[in-house]
Order: structure tokens, then C-alpha cells, then sequence
């Protein structure tokens, strides 16, 4: 509990605002701002009004997009305690509360009270490189996503004869491939240019079946893959952990994957498992015995991806490439991982 200059500061983040709340003294102090430089100046201006003791204001907010980083970042360099927690945790204390109604006002003062009962751990900002390496995946996954747009409106157009307009797409296509060659050589200099990626980058990309555009978007949004606890706790945080739907004798759902983590990430891991299905010795070998048990095919990628995380916490954690021998009677045979 802090005392009476401290309290619980919360932010529901949104694109073009922040609705904030102050809890303290069991009393509830709101405001809105812009979420911009300005805005963010405002709030801390407004807090400094209120004689906060910043050493005893903790601040809680959601992990909303790229929308929450800039006021965090800032709060975090004014001495705050910072904590960015998972929606869904949110979500699921607000329906132990009974919450019936919602909008920004309400999820502000949902989120401080979270904060206060569940004290979530403190955030730590990821370093410059790596946000700036996240920023170049991002968008040479988007001008990939362009491409394939283009080159399906291109099939289209060709079966119906629009010559004209196939070659305009197809100066267009040309266009997007060079723009994504050099942004491969951006990230590639990037990556070199700091020592600590360029060794991870090296580590994950000896794991067969992650490219150098895959392994620029694990270390651009995850970082240092090094600070969770477990490969559990990594493979937790992706989302990839089986979930199981059982109860007494009357429930006995089927098991899925829990996506209950990092969406984008997750995304990001489908078409690697794909190819690591077919040449990865160790997830082969995995898939193969789980096709043979009868489990279905979307199933047994899940299953890869999932054992993927382990190998990417694994080779990072030991600091060696990835080797198809090492550990092989823990890693590709017992299936609980």
C-alpha cells in the first residue's frame, strides 16, 4: 500500500488519447490527454500538480499495439514504475468484478484497481536497436504482404487479357521486390552493427527452418529472450501452450493452442514451422511420431511451434548453435515440453 503522496496511476491507451486515472486514498482523480509529446508533457506536468511521490506511484497499463510504448517509455524516464500487463488479464479481473458496462473512463479505473490488487511486475523499456529492428521487420513484412497482393491481382488480370494494367503491376512488382532486397541489406547492417543481436541473431538463425527475416522479427519484438525464466515461460508468452478443456467427467474438450501471448510473434512462427516440419531432424522426427499417433495436421504445426520456442530459448540460454545430437532424448522425444 503506499502512503498518501503515492497511489496506483492507470492509462487506458487508445491511438489518439489516453483516459488516465489516479487511485489514491481510495479516491479516483481522472483526466484525458493526447496521446502525443504534448499530451504526454501535459500528463506529467498534471501529476506534478498533484505532488505525486513518484517513487511511490506505480503505473499500470495494456499492452495495446505500438500505442502504449511512447507514454511508458516516458513515464519510465521520469522514475515511475511502469507495468505493461496482457489484455486478457484485464479482461478476466474485470469480469471477477462483475464489470457490466465499458468504456475508456471505466477500463481507466479497472485497470488502477488490477494494479492495486495484483501488483503487476515492473516493465523495462527494450533498448533503442531493438525497437528500431522491429520497425524494419515490420515493414518488410508489410511490403511482402503488398507483394503477394500484387502478384494475385496480376494472376487475375492476365486470365482476363488487361495487358495494360498487368504491366503496370508489374512495374510495381519490380519496384516492391528491389525496396524489400534493400531493406533485407538495411537489417542485415542493422544486426551487425550491434554486437548482442548479431550473436543471438547467428544462435536462432542455426535452428533449421528460421530465416534472417523470422529471426529479425523474434529479436525485434521479444529481445532479450534470455530474461524469462523457463522455455515454458518464453513458449507461454508466445501463446503456443497446449490448453487444455477438462472438468470432473463432464467436460473433456479438446486440447488447443492458448494464443493467450503475443499474436504478431506467433504469426510470425506459422510458415517456419512449416519448413521446420520438413527439414529440422529434431521437429521431423517430433511430427512424424504425432502424424502417427493420429494427430491432426494443423495439430502437429502447433505442436512444432510450441517445441520451436523451446529450441529458440535453448540455444540462446546455452549460448551454442543448434545441434541436432545435443540433448536429443530430452528434446525430441518427451512430448510434455
Amino acid at each position: 500500500m503506499y502512503g498518501e503522496l503515492g497511489g496506483y496511476f492507470s492509462i487506458d491507451v487508445s491511438k489518439s488519447k489516453l483516459d488516465v486515472a489516479l487511485l489514491r486514498n481510495k479516491k479516483f482523480k481522472s483526466k484525458v490527454v493526447d496521446n502525443t509529446r504534448e499530451g504526454h508533457q501535459e500528463l506529467l506536468e498534471w501529476l506534478s500538480k498533484l505532488e505525486v511521490a513518484v517513487a511511490d506511484v506505480h503505473v499500470c497499463m495494456e499492452a495495446t499495439g505500438v500505442y502504449y510504448e511512447p507514454i511508458a517509455i516516458a513515464l519510465h524516464a521520469s522514475g515511475f514504475k511502469v507495468s505493461v500487463v496482457n489484455p486478457s488479464c484485464i479482461k478476466g479481473f474485470g469480469a471477477s468484478e462483475n464489470i457490466r458496462n465499458k468504456n475508456d473512463a471505466i477500463d481507466a479505473k479497472l485497470i488502477a484497481r488490477y494494479c492495486e490488487r495484483m501488483s503487476p511486475s515492473a516493465w523495462v523499456p527494450p533498448p533503442l536497436e531493438q525497437r528500431q529492428l522491429r520497425a524494419w521487420a515490420v515493414r518488410i513484412q508489410s511490403l511482402k504482404d503488398i507483394l503477394q497482393q500484387e502478384q494475385n491481382r496480376l494472376e487475375a488480370l492476365s486470365v482476363n487479357g488487361m495487358d495494360a494494367i498487368s504491366a503496370h503491376i508489374e512495374t510495381h512488382i519490380t519496384w516492391l521486390r528491389a525496396e524489400i532486397k534493400k531493406l533485407e541489406k538495411d537489417i542485415d547492417d542493422h544486426i551487425d552493427k550491434h554486437p548482442d543481436l548479431k550473436c543471438d541473431a547467428e544462435l536462432i538463425g542455426s535452428i533449421p527452418g528460421l530465416g534472417p527475416l523470422t529471426v529479425a522479427r523474434i529479436l525485434g519484438y521479444v529481445g532479450n529472450v534470455r530474461r524469462f525464466d523457463s522455455a515454458k515461460a518464453f513458449a507461454a508468452y508466445l501463446g503456443v501452450t497446449p490448453k487444455h478443456r477438462t472438468s470432473g467427467t463432464s467436460l473433456n474438450g479438446r486440447t488447443t493452442v492458448s494464443r493467450a501471448g503475443h499474436a504478431a510473434l506467433r504469426a510470425a512462427l506459422y510458415m517456419p514451422s512449416l519448413v521446420a516440419r520438413r527439414h529440422n531432424p529434431i521437429l521431423r522426427a517430433f511430427g512424424d511420431r504425432l502424424a502417427a499417433s493420429g494427430m491432426a495436421k494443423k495439430a502437429v504445426i502447433g505442436a512444432i511451434t510450441h517445441k520451436l520456442a523451446h529450441l529458440i530459448y535453448g540455444v540462446l540460454k546455452t549460448n551454442r548453435p543448434f545441434d541436432p545430437n545435443f540433448l536429443v532424448k530430452d528434446l525430441a522425444v518427451q512430448d510434455s515440453i
